[in-house]
């Protein structure tokens, strides 16, 4: 969290910022310091990355929820500008005990934080709750409202777009998501392939299905291993041209093939060990190649789901926070132009074989060999 915060990459008060000042008293380490005392993991995996908490403080005297990670600590903690560590624990005890997303409940709340800022929420609204950045225990209240689905926490429950289209008076213009899905923890306007990420993936602003565009600046491990994929050079971070949209494409299809697995990305395999685990396990003597067409093929039909479900390409975009300069810290003045990334996006979509509306061709489709999925844009 320190090295994020030092290059831009915290998203703070609702993505206003990318830099918090608090950051050291919410980290990993000072939670492992002070609350931590174990690690934990799914059955037999060797990564271990479930922290174990225990904080009768907080009333959480059951480690079997686990305490939270880097998304978590980032969504509740800087995001809503709180820097009470203990408060965060609590938070994620809320979400994994109400099967809660914690980003997108993080998110939700710094921009309901925002709105109370601007006089689009008040006190009345709240039901007394002073909604304020940096109030620990008002985020917890409205989180258990959240949780309840009662009085605000009824209108927010549903994220940040329907809030937002609710709401009016503007607020749509801080509402920091992507088809609905609130931003993982990552700033576009440092990482802004992952920012073209955001805006084309057919589920929405999902840190976990492009490239982290840091890892590949120079030379490095990221970068030995994408050579595989036939990238040799670095590409810098805030480049939206061919090469980096070719990369995205690249681990796009192979993010996808690896959610087709339901394959952890923390485990450290790389490209060829993870075919050679399927051929193992399976006994499918597949090739890294054919593994990055079944990506593919997942990427075509959700986006042929999307197309029969009302979205177009209007809905390819990023919010407009991500467009505006940053004010201040390591990122000031840094943004994503919308001509940049309309640029990127059809590069994107001739990468893909789609059309400029972004729909998938039908010579797309016989070449993946799921032709029959034409039929389904055929009436519209």
């Amino acid at each position: 969290m320190d090295a994020f915060n030092s290059i831009g990459n915290i998203p703070t008060r609702n993505f206003r910022d990318g830099f918090f000042e608090d950051i050291n008293n919410i980290s990993a380490i000072t939670l492992s310091e002070i609350i931590g005392y174990k690690m934990e993991g799914c059955s037999t995996c060797p990564v271990r990355c479930k922290k174990a908490v225990i904080c009768s403080e907080m009333d959480i005297n059951d480690s079997s929820y686990g305490g939270p990670e880097y998304e978590t600590l980032a969504s509740f903690g800087a995001n809503c500008g709180v820097n009470d560590l203990k408060a965060i624990i609590a938070a994620n005890a809320i979400c994994n005990g109400n099967s809660i997303d914690t980003i997108s409940a993080g998110v939700t709340i710094g921009f309901a934080m925002e709105c109370f800022e601007k006089g689009i929420l008040t006190l009345n609204d709240t039901g007394g709750i002073k909604l304020e950045f940096g109030n620990s225990e008002a985020m917890l209240q409205v989180l258990e409202l959240i949780a309840k689905r009662q009085d605000i926490g009824d209108l927010l429950a549903d994220g940040v777009l329907r809030a937002a289209n609710t709401l009016g008076q503007g607020s749509d213009s801080f509402a920091v998501h992507v088809k609905g899905l609130e931003m993982g923890m990552h700033e576009p306007r440092l990482k802004q392939g992952l920012g073209l990420g955001y805006a084309v993936a057919s589920l929405g602003a999902d840190h976990n299905t492009g490239l982290h565009d840091t890892r590949y600046v120079s030379k490095s491990a990221d970068l030995e291993e994408i050579k595989a994929l036939g990238f040799m050079n670095p590409i810098p971070v805030n480049d939206l041209g061919p090469r980096k949209v070719s990369l995205f494409a690249a681990l796009h299809r192979w993010n996808n093939f690896q959610d087709c697995l339901v394959k952890c990305i923390f485990v450290p395999f790389n490209f060829s060990k993870t075919v050679r685990a399927v051929s193992a396990i399976t006994g499918w003597d597949t090739t890294v190649y054919e593994a990055m067409k079944v990506g593919e093929r997942a990427i075509q039909l959700a986006r042929i789901f999307n197309i029969r479900e009302g979205f177009s390409a209007k809905e390819d975009n990023l919010p407009p926070r991500i467009h505006t300069p940053m004010p201040g810290g390591h990122l000031k003045g840094s943004h994503i132009a919308q001509s940049d990334l309309r640029q990127g996006i059809m590069l994107y979509y001739e990468e893909m074989g789609w059309t400029k509306d972004g729909i998938p061709k039908k010579s797309t489709l016989e070449k993946l060999e799921i032709e029959w999925a034409s039929e389904c844009l055929e009436n519209l």
